[in-house]
């Protein structure tokens, strides 16, 4: 899920950051850029660190900046398919329940939250088995399998579908 990934890439540092060290300015311009955004074949970056400065540096006439080349470290999720994870109901709606997997949320629908047949309680916000009398309530902690992952050009635009239906899944004991 989490994973630690090295990358390099050329970074623009303005003259407006000169005054800092060389490593600190390119994390800055490196984070605006890449902090919370999503890659499609590395998953949600969360943050960067450790960046290196391995260039002297170019100038370009006409323009005030200096260019390096930088290797830096990020911290990237990627939900991989089949993986059990764990997280919290965050919200229960009448197609399912919302799962915060950390950077994003998961959705279970509601025909995979137990063999069951589960019901949308209305006035209790809550999903009931019509015959186990299971309950599934924001604030439940739960394990599930990731079903399907669809990571689009934004994180609200991106999509990770699960599953609690196999034996072993599903709302954990406290």
């Amino acid at each position: 899920m989490y994973r630690l990934m090295k990358f390099a890439e050329s970074v623009r540092i303005p003259p407006s950051l000169f005054g800092l060290k060389l490593s600190d300015a390119a994390l800055v311009i490196l984070r605006e850029q890449y902090e919370r955004t999503v890659h499609k074949d590395y998953g949600i970056i969360i943050s960067l660190h450790n960046a290196k400065i391995k260039s002297k540096g170019k100038i370009i006439s006409g323009d005030g900046a200096a260019y390096f080349e930088v290797e830096f470290d990020a911290l990237v999720f990627t939900p991989d398919v089949n993986e059990v994870v764990e997280g919290e109901v965050t919200e229960i709606v009448e197609f399912g329940a919302f799962v915060r997997l950390g950077p994003i949320d998961g959705l279970v629908h509601v025909s995979q939250v137990t063999d069951d047949f589960m019901s949308f309680d209305k006035k209790s916000n809550i999903l009931v088995g019509r015959q186990s009398k299971k309950v599934l309530k924001k604030g439940d902690w739960v394990k599930a399998k990731v079903a399907t992952v669809s990571l689009k050009e934004s994180i609200p635009n991106s999509k990770i579908a699960l599953t609690m239906r196999p034996e072993g899944l599903g709302r954990m004991s406290k």
